[in-house]
């Protein structure tokens, strides 16, 4: 019960903050003109807010919620001749199609696999509790209707001394900056469930945002559900955003800190700049001048509240002078989203946000690609991410994988045999664990998540062997 409710608090926070920032993108002049271009997508997008308990708060009719998108996206292929044909392959591309890629950067283990996955409808990207488990930029395909997203699944961002000490290659510090001059859209992931580092935006992150400045940048809020105390997640946004969202600066009036036992359970009333076309169902308004939007806020009867109130502010330059020692967030996101990626709370959200924000241009693959990974790449990643979740410390980083058979069984059914080489016997022992348990449970899972991704059965046999 308590997780419904926390989402439903972080749905109301997340929507208001959006409507404080006075979002140019969702103003019924943007969705009038998406609406107007007669695109099937577009039509089939509803307004943000109006379904959320932001829309409760406020009097806002629900509308009837949209079929989730992107339900049955495209199975791998499971043979490498047959996904390199698809691969290149003429994109089957309709008359005005339009595109947008999308990276996804963020400190190691902050769910940027795990929200990847979510967007695309199927595990191909590798996920774990461990750090580094991406070890490699990938894309991902996602194609609804006329719109084709392009998802840049990256390593975390970390500096040269940590890649040493973890003994990573040399292309997982260069991987996520080679994203960035390819991406449309920057995607800042944290995870507010990290006590030791949700304060701030790591200096990596700092650094490649100042380093593309021109493109647009989103925070997303990510494990949002293990955060019990609300108002935690209004000092965050203040914190990580400077005060400032989509150039209007946000002053937080809050007295959750003497009543933070209420707060847990009662979703705070914020200010907000209201959508032009539902200001005849509020009470209070905005009050417009040629130059100026400014919002008025939505005060609580209860006796825990808080408000954002906005105005516009001149940002700071993204690209000037600035110490980035001294920084602990980015005045020059555009948007706030908060999520679930674990379980996929709010994740259609972002993806419908996403889909609006793309713009005319030609696709880059056929609508059957959902990959542009090979399926042995794929299988390797899958069962790399189970060693890491079930092996301790360093020891599955060690792990050399070599694939014997790769066939397709008298079934239809996909047959892999692969040896699991590991550089000292006590590390065999571990991976295979007691009467065989960690190495049957790794290769029950990796097979599983490999039948979500090829939609076929799966016989994967995986053996142990001490490197000669």
């Amino acid at each position: 019960m308590a997780a419904p409710v926390a989402m439903a608090a972080a749905r109301g926070l997340c929507g208001a903050l959006r409507a404080a920032a006075g979002s140019l993108q969702m103003g019924a002049a943007r969705r009038s003109h998406l609406l107007g271009r007669g695109s099937p997508s577009a039509a089939a997008l509803p307004a943000r807010g109006s379904s959320s308990a932001l829309g409760h708060i406020l009097g806002i009719s629900a509308e009837k919620p949209a079929a989730a998108l992107g339900q049955h996206p495209p199975p791998v292929a499971t043979s490498k001749e047959e996904q390199d044909h698809l691969l290149q392959h003429q994109p089957d591309q309709p008359k005005n199609p339009k595109v947008l890629k999308v990276a996804i950067i963020g400190a190691p283990n902050a769910g940027k696999s795990t929200l990847s996955n979510q967007l695309l409808g199927r595990k191909v990207f590798p996920v774990s509790k461990k750090v580094h488990t991406t070890r490699c930029k990938a894309r991902g395909v996602v194609t609804y209707e006329d719109t084709q997203l392009i998802i840049l699944d990256t390593p975390g961002l970390t500096s040269p001394l940590k890649a040493k000490r973890h003994k990573l290659d040399e292309s997982m510090l260069k991987d996520p900056w080679e994203s960035m001059q390819h991406a449309d859209i920057v995607l800042v992931l944290v995870d507010v469930s990290d006590h030791w580092t949700r304060n701030c935006l790591s200096q990596e992150v700092l650094k490649c945002l100042f380093q593309f400045p021109q493109i647009p940048s989103v925070l997303v809020l990510n494990k949002v559900d293990l955060v019990k105390k609300k108002f935690i997640l209004l000092e965050l946004i203040t914190e990580l955003t400077e005060g400032v969202v989509n150039g209007k600066k946000l002053k937080v009036e809050s007295d959750f800190k003497h009543n933070s036992d209420s707060s847990a359970k009662t979703p705070p009333q914020i200010a907000q700049a209201s959508p032009p076309e539902n200001r005849a169902h509020e009470s209070h308004c905005l009050q417009e001048t040629d130059k100026v939007q400014e919002g008025c806020s939505l005060h609580s009867s209860s006796d825990t509240g808080s408000s954002f109130v906005t105005e516009e502010v001149q940002g700071p330059k993204p690209g000037g002078c600035r110490d980035l020692k001294n920084m602990k967030g980015w005045p020059c996101f555009q948007e706030i989203f908060m999520l679930a990626a674990l379980s996929g709370e709010e994740v259609d959200t972002l993806k419908r946000y996403l889909l609006m924000q793309a713009k005319p241009g030609p696709w880059e693959f056929h609508s059957g690609v959902l990959t542009n990974q090979s399926p042995q790449e794929i299988c390797d990643n899958v069962i790399r991410g189970k060693i890491l979740e079930y092996l301790p410390l360093e020891v599955p980083y060690s792990v050399h994988q070599v694939t014997e058979v790769w066939e397709e069984g008298p079934s239809g059914e996909l047959l892999i045999v692969q040896n699991l080489v590991v550089p000292r016997r006590s590390h065999m022992k571990m991976l295979i664990g007691r009467r065989g348990t960690v190495i049957s449970r790794i290769a029950q899972e990796a097979g599983q998540d490999l039948m979500n991704v090829f939609l076929c059965d799966i016989r994967l046999k995986l053996r142990v062997e001490v490197k000669s």
